[in-house]
């Protein structure tokens, strides 16, 4: 995937809010499997967007990987993993 500035986009998306704890959680947790494979990932605060408080206000922290929704609430390594060895 290519992000709008023409650079490779992040595999990996993490939706997030501050004061999140489970968004703390499942950050380490994408950090760590990212770090492992090599993949990137970003965070975004849903809280700057309407739109994104509309779709995720209950769900936080989630989990996008490949332009996908594959989580939210908690962060599995074993299947954040898998899905990006496809």
């Amino acid at each position: 995937m290519i992000g709008a500035d023409g650079a490779p986009a992040p595999r990996v998306r993490l939706y997030t809010r501050a004061g999140c704890h489970l968004c703390e959680v499942a950050e380490a947790v994408v950090a760590e499997v990212c770090a492992e494979t090599g993949e990137s990932y970003d965070t975004v605060d849903v809280d700057t967007d309407p739109e994104l408080v509309r779709r995720f206000t209950d769900e936080v922290p989630v989990t996008f990987v490949d332009g996908r929704q594959h989580d939210f609430w908690r962060v599995d390594p074993v299947r954040l993993r898998a899905a990006l060895d496809r």
